[in-house]
């Protein structure tokens, strides 16, 4: 596995290295640049790899007006859930390499790797970096019968009772299993996961007490929160949220290394001439700016990134890497 994963790391570098050669090169007229120039003369699909209607639907379709808007060309969001992303994002590998097909990435691009077995498809080599569009940082929540005002009341009650504390997700693998699995190791605390079939059931039984915790995304859990429905211990990022600004970072309770956010990001297949990737770079980070974007993101507590191949390149490499060892230690791996 740990081979496997140099593999990978090394060829999300390669892929963004390569991006920048060629967005060099292409800056001299000819027939590429001309084709770019036409590009593009038809819609757009962005491929979200999750059902409509969640966070990461939000997103893709906040992301595809404002691009359609700078490209003049309409882009369709296209749901292909399954498989914990990997259905949407082998679709987007094996397309047409023409630009017209994109994915809305999210951290499960970079923890699969290692969760999964086997994948239909290599994602450092069939898939290309264009924009890291945002993110928003996980937010520890408990139930409110609980006996903790605090991050460290929580750990202290969970050392007083191995085991009789737990933490729910989405299912094993998810972003909030692998959050909740982090902290345990860092805490040094024993607190049992309780998986469910999607997060709405989980939110449902940590309002009622039957689940003690869950580390879950912002924009989840925010509505929650400013309806007193939940108590919020923490914010997993380097400061605290706006959105929260009274709830503290893990970092100010005692664990600085601790930071789980969740993200979103635009690819496209890595054969996709890099004029186009550039074009398309171009567009979304202008989207970005827009005060519609601005508004919409500012909602749901998003911090807009617009970072470009080259740090979206590295921003893999990074989660990959962080996730990896997360997953080796606490996930049974997926056929």
């Amino acid at each position: 596995m740990a081979t496997r994963f140099i593999q990978h790391s090394g060829a999300w570098r390669t892929t963004t290295i390569g991006v920048l050669a060629l967005l060099a090169g292409g800056l001299a007229w000819g027939p590429a640049a001309a084709a770019a120039a036409d590009y593009p003369d038809h819609p757009l699909s962005l491929v979200v790899p999750y059902a409509p209607g969640g966070g990461v639907d939000t997103v893709g379709r906040i992301v595809a007006q404002g691009l359609g808007g700078q490209l003049g060309q309409s882009v369709v969001v296209e749901n292909k859930p399954g498989a914990g992303s990997n259905i949407g994002s082998d679709f987007v590998a094996k397309a047409a390499p023409d630009g017209y097909t994109l994915l809305l990435a999210s951290p499960a691009t970079a923890v699969n790797v290692s969760l999964y077995k086997r994948l239909p498809f290599d994602p450092a080599r069939d898939l290309r970096p264009i924009t890291l569009v945002g993110k928003v940082p996980s937010v520890m929540i408990i139930n409110n019968d609980l006996p903790a005002k605090t991050l460290r009341d929580f750990v202290a009650l969970a050392r007083k009772q191995p085991g009789m504390l737990n933490f729910g997700s989405g299912g094993n693998g998810t972003s909030e299993h692998l959050a909740g699995e982090m902290f345990k190791s860092m805490a040094g605390i024993d607190i049992v996961h309780v998986p469910y079939r999607g997060g709405a059931a989980v939110m449902g039984d940590l309002i009622s007490g039957r689940i003690s915790a869950i580390i879950i995304n912002q924009i989840t859990a925010l509505p929650l929160i400013q309806a007193g429905k939940v108590r919020a211990l923490a914010v997993a990022d380097e400061q605290r949220s706006a959105a929260l600004p009274d709830v503290p970072t893990f970092a100010e309770q005692g664990y600085p290394d601790y930071r789980v956010s969740v993200w979103w990001g635009v690819m496209t297949g890595s054969r996709v001439p890099a004029e186009r990737v550039a074009k398309l770079d171009a567009g979304i980070r202008a989207s970005l700016q827009t005060p519609a974007a601005q508004e919409n993101f500012a909602k749901m507590g998003v911090q807009v990134l617009g970072s470009g191949p080259k740090e979206f390149g590295a921003f893999l490499v990074d989660e990959t890497s962080r996730w990896s060892k997360i997953v080796k230690t606490s996930v049974e791996p997926i056929e």
